[in-house]
């Protein structure tokens, strides 16, 4: 089963691991990387908590939209769990 997910469209300030170009977008978990400390939270000098992270593949539609060159060609990031949440598969 695939999973669909959307990076969350936050702006907080401070050292942060999510692509402003992805925020807001929809992709799929291409697969799970382990857990591993939060860079978030390493940037300064913090406890770090261990947080998933996953490889997340985007078409480049949902990117760049209808400017797209090659629409179903696909980026893949690695982008950390608390900054995804998942996309209801039956909604329209």
């Amino acid at each position: 089963m695939v999973e669909r997910v959307r990076v969350k469209a936050l702006t907080p300030p401070g050292h942060v691991r999510a692509p402003w170009y992805l925020r807001g977008k929809e992709g799929v978990i291409e697969r799970p990387l382990g857990h591993f400390a939060n860079p978030e939270q390493l940037a300064y000098g913090l406890k770090a908590d261990t947080k998933p992270l996953y490889r997340v593949r985007f078409r480049m539609a949902e990117i760049w939209g209808e400017g797209a060159e090659n629409p179903d060609d696909t980026l893949d990031a690695e982008i950390y769990g608390h900054w995804l949440e998942k996309v209801d598969a039956h909604a329209p």
